[in-house]
């Protein structure tokens, strides 16, 4: 690595003695044009309180969040030429907490052939002596996928407010030998060390619908070789973007993305172009090889896990190196038209960032909001154990329910004889929740909450269980209805599901929500099914927004635990 550090001091001093190695004079005059067109002022109506978003303009993916000198960063798409997709740079801000930011000027724009039309998704590693190095899909003047090579400029700035790119870029290139289509070859992962000193990188490829995670490696960061085979690789699945491959273990704490050994299991996931869905997969990394073998009876295709079963795409994890776990961060998009969106003047919010586990089964991955957002709270309001009887409904005072987090707890295991029967056909959850929706009465169900519902309840998103019996055993259904979730017509409504996997015989049903006007996060069964909707209620806007629990089951319910909180406004956009 002596080398690459060589060649960096000796690529800053030539750039501050006007070598041009860089293009510093052109790549700037670039930027301050494209900063210096404004869109419309934005609509403030469905902004968010507490989840990161820019002030105005398009954001999409989370790009290479980490950790250094005892601050966080995130980097992200952005286009600073108004609220489509277009002109893309990396923004960045950073943050003590992940919670509250500040925002400072781009870390990546285009200055190089290798990025002239675009500097894409990718991620960054840290490098010995916790030094941290991006890299980055660039669009060249062909149009063409390659990826790039930056670095910061001064490592004793912790802002990490300038970034030098490296003058061998592009590192990595589609040409006819190596079999690369040059328009599906983008979002480097953060790095990993290998046992024999060299580093590993996948890239999001695919060729003939052949979905692939390519293999590239490396002894000094900047020269790399495309390994032989892709570390995975899936007929017909499509491109492979944003892929993540990291270690975990069934505890919250996390581990370094360079760990192997016994007891760790890894998780490749990759984000479906052709579905827009998060997909992973839990396996074995056989780093002798260099390839990835997924769990005995794994689903093909990554049609069996996902991240979050609604609105979640581009997803990024990190290690936290402060308190030692694995950092998830995924985009929300919106569920208006092009149209609706830019005539807002926005587009786009980063989920809350969640603590990602391996589940003590070892079948999936658990999910949960890191305990920081926690400090928003404030105006608790709990409820002991309460009786919900069938066809009830209990609203939820005393708190803002336009800007919430609730958590509720459910006990049915003494009224499971009334669940319908489960059709063995009925294997889709989606599907199965859009045609037995919140106002589908059933035996077990559905029961939950009702959040952003107006006071008549014309508008609300409900967010509930129901209870199925099959052979030998109980099958729990998780639902987010958006079907009434606005009187405006416009905005997609499309409902989401998924199965839970918990007892209900034997284990309560927990669900959590955060509220935020135009979002609802939820976890159910402590976070081993996430949901994430985007919804636009024209009537449950701010203060005459309400909050509801429901039983529109034939069975009883008994809320076993309720806690709600008005959450307090994060601080996103302050400057320094």
């Amino acid at each position: 690595m002596a080398s690459f550090y060589l060649w960096l001091m000796c690529l800053c001093w030539m750039v501050v003695l006007g070598h041009g190695i860089l293009e510093a004079e052109a790549s700037h005059g670039v930027y301050r044009n494209l900063a210096s067109l404004q869109p419309a002022s934005p609509s403030q109506t469905y902004r968010t309180s507490y989840h990161f978003q820019p002030p105005k303009n398009w954001m999409n993916d989370p790009n290479g969040p980490t950790v250094y000198k005892g601050l966080y960063h995130l980097f992200y798409q952005y286009n600073p030429l108004g609220p489509d997709w277009g002109n893309i740079v990396w923004a960045h801000s950073t943050s003590k907490d992940l919670i509250n930011w500040n925002p400072h000027k781009a870390a990546i724009f285009p200055s190089q052939k290798g990025d002239v039309n675009g500097c894409w998704s990718g991620s960054t590693t840290m490098l010995r002596g916790e030094n941290p190095a991006i890299l980055y899909t660039g669009i060249d003047p062909k149009s063409q996928q390659v990826q790039n090579l930056a670095v910061p400029r001064n490592l004793s700035d912790p802002y990490l407010i300038e970034w030098v790119k490296s003058p061998y870029n592009p590192l990595m290139t589609p040409t006819p030998e190596n079999k690369i289509d040059s328009s599906s070859f983008r979002d480097p992962t953060t790095a990993w060390l290998g046992p024999d000193g060299r580093w590993r990188v996948i890239v999001g490829n695919k060729l003939n619908r052949r979905g692939k995670a390519l293999l590239y490696r490396s002894k000094d960061f900047v020269r790399w070789t495309k390994a032989q085979h892709p570390l995975y690789s899936i007929q017909g699945t499509g491109m492979w973007e944003c892929p993540d491959f990291y270690p975990v273990s069934s505890s919250p704490i996390g581990l370094d993305t360079s760990t192997i050994g016994e007891g760790v299991k890894h998780v490749l996931k990759v984000s479906l172009d052709d579905t827009k869905h998060d997909q992973y997969a839990i396996g074995t990394y056989v780093h002798s090889k260099d390839v990835f073998v997924p769990n005995a009876g794994a689903a093909e295709k990554f049609s069996g896990l996902r991240y979050d079963y609604g609105k979640f795409y581009a997803s990024k994890t990190f290690y936290d190196s402060l308190k030692k776990r694995r950092i998830l961060w995924g985009w929300i998009n919106e569920s208006l038209s092009r149209e609706d969106y830019i005539a807002q003047g926005w587009s786009g919010v980063q989920a809350i960032p969640r603590l990602i586990w391996l589940d003590k089964s070892g079948k999936q991955l658990v999910q949960w909001p890191i305990s920081e957002i926690e400090t928003l709270r404030q105006k608790k309001v709990g409820y002991p154990l309460t009786l919900l009887k069938s066809g009830s409904t209990l609203e939820v005072q005393g708190i803002k329910a336009a800007q919430a987090d609730v958590d509720v707890s459910f006990q049915v295991a003494s009224q499971l004889e009334q669940a319908d029967a489960l059709d063995p056909s009925w294997t889709d959850p989606q599907l199965l929740c859009s045609q037995k929706g919140a106002s589908v009465r059933g035996g077990a169900g559905p029961f939950g909450l009702k959040v952003l519902a107006s006071k008549d309840l014309q508008e609300y998103t409900a967010v509930f269980f129901r209870i199925f019996k099959a052979r030998n055993k109980y099958v729990v259904l998780m639902c987010s209805d958006q079907s009434r979730s606005s009187l405006n017509e416009k905005p997609d409504k499309t409902t989401y599901g998924a199965f839970l996997d918990v007892d209900p015989l034997h284990e309560e049903l927990s669900l959590r929500s955060l509220i935020d006007h135009s979002i609802v996060e939820s976890f159910g069964g402590k976070g081993k099914a996430c949901i994430t909707s985007r919804v636009y209620p024209t009537k449950a806007l701010g203060n005459e927004a309400r909050l509801y629990v429901f039983n529109y089951g034939k069975a009883n319910v008994a809320i076993s635990s309720m806690n709600a909180w008005t959450m307090k406004n994060a601080s996103i956009n302050r400057k320094n």
